[in-house]
């Protein structure tokens, strides 16, 4: 059986992909798996053992702007893939997704299985499910399974995902530059700010680790403005936290690779809900994720870090309002062992 997995949305939910992977090759060793995915978030799977190929579109829109080029680049990406005859089409998303739904049906596959229920679309897939707003996104793309007979595990499955070895050799060079052996990462990127900690409460976090346990603190954000059209950056929330010059909080200001690299080498991670998180639940250390407002925005229960490691806080309105107590006890578990 030849399958293709249809992937858009961002890093982090390409990250929680990976236990439906896992689950669909137990299930199928001996199929074709294929995945389709964008050229922002194709990087997560490219050397995922499950996987035989990933196929990559450019993405038309970037920002605001349109990219003529990327249109002919996606129709001709479109006639080779429907050459391949597919015998399914997963698209692998928790939620209905109109976009998604139009894509799958251009590649000609026989089967076309996603989530639908209010779309008028819902009647040209051939295995239309009902959402199931209820689970965790990773459930909710291994339920996905069902109608070609795979019976979901008891248990999801960790997200599995490992840096390259030249990117964890270029994050020790930065440690070792800055002198920095034992630490953590304490970062933003969470986009809106009831899920931001406050300069104070990382300042706070920062002593705390390294009075108790020695550990220096990494402190990363992404770089850019708030007003970014094509990804909002945090330096006018970071700036707070620099401008203290504390000695044992060390600023990263760069690109996401290394940033992963580091995230991977740290003993644990700090993250407001963000696709940062999840690769920081992923990894040795794991995280302590931050929530707030959940009645109106993601909820643990549905976007929360997964893995032996993965913890997290809920916030009734604000991550400020968290009490240090709560989140030293969250720190303590991952560091005492």
């Amino acid at each position: 059986m030849k399958i293709l997995l249809l992937k858009r949305d961002k890093i982090g939910d390409m990250l929680l992909t990976t236990p439906m992977i896992a689950v669909l090759r137990h299930a199928m060793p001996s199929a074709l798996i294929d995945v389709l995915a964008n050229d922002y978030n194709a990087w997560v799977v490219a050397r995922h053992p499950a996987i035989d190929r990933v196929w990559s579109y450019p993405r038309t829109r970037v920002g605001r702007k349109v990219r003529l080029g990327a249109v002919l680049k996606q129709f001709a990406l479109t006639m080779q893939l429907r050459r391949r005859r597919y015998d399914v089409v997963i698209i692998a998303g928790g939620e209905e997704s109109p976009r998604a739904i139009k894509r799958a049906l251009t590649l000609g596959a026989s089967r076309v299985i996603g989530y639908c229920s209010a779309s008028t679309l819902c009647a040209k897939l051939t295995d239309a499910l009902p959402p199931r707003p209820e689970a965790h996104e990773a459930q909710r793309m291994i339920d996905l399974l069902e109608p070609l007979g795979i019976t979901p595990p008891p248990t999801i499955p960790d997200p599995s995902y490992r840096p390259e070895e030249a990117t964890l050799s270029a994050a020790q060079t930065w440690l070792s530059e800055h002198g920095i052996a034992q630490f953590v990462v304490i970062g933003l990127g969470a986009r809106r700010a009831k899920k931001q900690p406050s300069a104070d409460q990382i300042v706070r976090w920062a002593d705390y680790v390294f009075d108790r346990y020695g550990c220096e603190s990494v402190f990363m954000w992404t770089p850019g403005k708030s007003d970014n059209a094509l990804y909002p950056g945090d330096d006018a929330v970071a700036e707070p936290v620099l401008a203290r010059r504390h000695p044992h909080i060390h600023p990263f200001r760069g690109p996401l690779a290394p940033a992963l690299g580091l995230i991977w080498h740290a003993r644990c991670s700090i993250f407001p809900d963000s696709g940062l998180m999840h690769f920081a639940a992923a990894s040795p250390g794991g995280v302590v994720g931050l929530f707030a407002d959940t009645s109106v925005s993601p909820s643990p229960k549905q976007w929360g870090p997964l893995g032996a490691r993965g913890r997290y806080l809920e916030a009734e309105t604000s991550v400020t309002e968290l009490n240090d107590d709560v989140i030293f006890r969250e720190l303590d578990a991952l560091l005492a062992i």
